[in-house]
């Protein structure tokens, strides 16, 4: 299992826990880019760009983030641990934030 694929499966975890709704979008080079997960918890609408460990996203990845949290959405960009008790204890609160 690769690095990312790790963090994936560490993110998805943390999802079900929680009970949130999320679609991993598959891209194919068409159409608007999209980030790793696309979340609904609680009424709130969030993305998940995940990394391996110590990366980060692209400059067409930040433009994303950027377009989402204009939007009124939240973003995180998790390549670990830190990451992964970032979004679970946002998850937990259940407010948005």
């Amino acid at each position: 299992m690769t690095p990312e694929r790790k963090v994936k499966e560490g993110v998805k975890k943390l999802l079900k826990l929680h009970g949130a709704y999320y679609l991993m979008p598959v891209m194919n080079g068409m159409g608007a880019p999209a980030l790793d997960f696309h979340c609904i918890q609680n009424g709130r609408a969030f993305c998940i760009e995940t990394k391996a460990p110590g990366k980060k996203p692209t400059p067409r990845q930040l433009l994303t983030i950027q377009s989402i949290e204009q939007a009124g959405g939240r973003c995180f960009v998790i390549d670990g641990a830190e990451g992964l008790s970032e979004l679970g204890s946002w998850l937990e609160s259940g407010f948005a934030g």
